[in-house]
């Protein structure tokens, strides 16, 4: 009885609009005072679910993003993919993609990508003509890369939930993420061909080297930061606090686009972030406590594997989970409420916690792009200027290239599996 009160008050207070920890920490607190549990219990499994040595990771690739956009090197990032795929039909639907890539190995968020590149983006499409409905839908699908690519908020909180290898899991995400970027670049060579779009530009030497000049210091970020942990030169924790100094040394020192008051207002914005998401780590932590101490995951298989037979079945009922999951909730609480509940249900099925982090992940990127939450959905609105509605019906076509990736990924393993195996194990 008592967990049945348990999740109606956690959904209850969801659909009220209330954060997400509250909504955790106040389902959990009433869970305590209902069974006469220590109230002790609530602070110390809220301080042992943020006193973890990989949750420092987050604060400074938060930090790195902000500086990346603050300092103008997205500005840089950008003018190096257009003058590299920007000769191909639909040019700049191409650069949306390839910068995507690139900037997903310095921040690692969906939505810094389409706040700082976003922008960038959008504004040149329109410019040189581009339908606003295929520059919305191209930007927002492709931001999706961000947590899949080396570094990933989502795959650092992922990893501490599930006590998994944080360095097996960017090695995973490293080739799906480029399968992602593949799919998409498909797409807009579909669109292309339908709408007779231009190329951007034909391909210049000149134009390549000067560009790739002016990002050569930006684009050493994401080695420093994929290729130290992939080398075991450093942990993602230590390429975290790499990523932070470089990019500070670029914007004040290379660049001279950072000052004290943009400095400030980084480390605000980073504190604010970090904030929250670690508020939604320690209610999760508390909320995951109590479906350990009560065995809801092993409940939860028992009764799935009674009714559902074989892998298959049960890898697209934890699909569609996810995605229906994903679509009413922000990324990082859906991270912290699903894997405790999902991952035993996986491993019963021989899955590894490895090739069902990059699923999970995966799954929940197509929820940022889906009413009613839609968290890139709704940066975009607002840096494009486009009705919230239009910004939905133009990604939705976007869907369908990331829904077939989904389905390749959790399918054939050996797509996000093989990197990790080859490195880790």
């Amino acid at each position: 009885m008592s967990l049945i009160i348990l999740f109606a008050l956690l959904f209850v207070l969801l659909i009220a609009g209330a954060p997400v920890a509250v909504a955790l920490g106040v389902s959990s607190l009433a869970f305590i005072m209902i069974n006469g549990l220590p109230n002790v219990i609530v602070l110390h499994n809220m301080v042992n679910g943020i006193n973890s040595f990989p949750l420092i990771a987050v604060p400074f690739f938060i930090m790195a993003g902000h500086l990346m956009n603050s300092a103008g090197i997205t500005e840089r990032i950008f003018t190096f993919a257009r003058a590299t795929v920007g000769w191909m039909y639909g040019g700049l639907g191409h650069v949306n993609v390839g910068a995507s890539v690139i900037f997903a190995g310095m921040s690692g968020a969906a939505v810094a990508d389409a706040g700082g590149l976003g922008n960038i983006e959008i504004k040149a499409m329109r410019k040189a003509g581009y339908d606003t409905d295929f520059s919305v839908g191209v930007t927002a699908a492709s931001s999706t890369i961000g947590p899949i690519i080396p570094p990933s908020l989502p795959l650092v909180v992922y990893g501490v939930i599930a006590d998994t290898s944080i360095g097996q899991l960017f090695a995973a995400g490293l080739i799906p993420g480029l399968i992602m970027a593949m799919s998409l670049m498909i797409m807009v060579a579909v669109y292309a061909k339908l709408r007779d779009y231009p190329r951007d530009d034909k391909f210049r030497f000149g134009v390549f080297f000067a560009s790739l000049r002016d990002a050569m210091l930006p684009l050493f970020t994401p080695i420093i930061i994929v290729g130290g942990i992939l080398a075991g030169i450093f942990t993602p924790t230590e390429a975290a606090i790499a990523a932070v100094a470089y990019a500070t040394f670029l914007g004040l020192f290379v660049y001279r686009t950072l000052d004290a008051k943009r400095l400030l207002r980084v480390s605000m914005d980073t504190v604010e972030t970090t904030a929250s998401i670690m508020l939604i780590v320690a209610a999760s932590a508390m909320f995951a406590w109590i479906l350990t101490a009560n065995e809801v995951a092993q409940m939860f298989a028992e009764h799935l594997l009674a009714f559902v037979d074989g892998k298959i079945a049960i890898l697209l009922i934890i699909m569609l989970i996810v995605l229906l999951v994903g679509c009413f909730m922000e990324t990082l609480a859906a991270i912290t409420i699903l894997t405790p509940v999902l991952l035993p249900v996986a491993v019963s099925v021989g899955v590894d916690p490895v090739h069902f982090g990059i699923i999970l992940i995966l799954n929940l990127m197509i929820g940022l792009l889906t009413p009613p939450v839609g968290l890139v959905l709704y940066v975009l609105s607002k840096v494009s200027d486009v009705p919230f509605e239009r910004c939905v019906t133009a990604t939705a076509p976007f869907l369908v290239p990331l829904v077939l990736v989904l389905l390749a990924l959790t399918f054939i393993p050996e797509l996000s599996m093989w990197l990790p195996t080859a490195i880790y194990r």
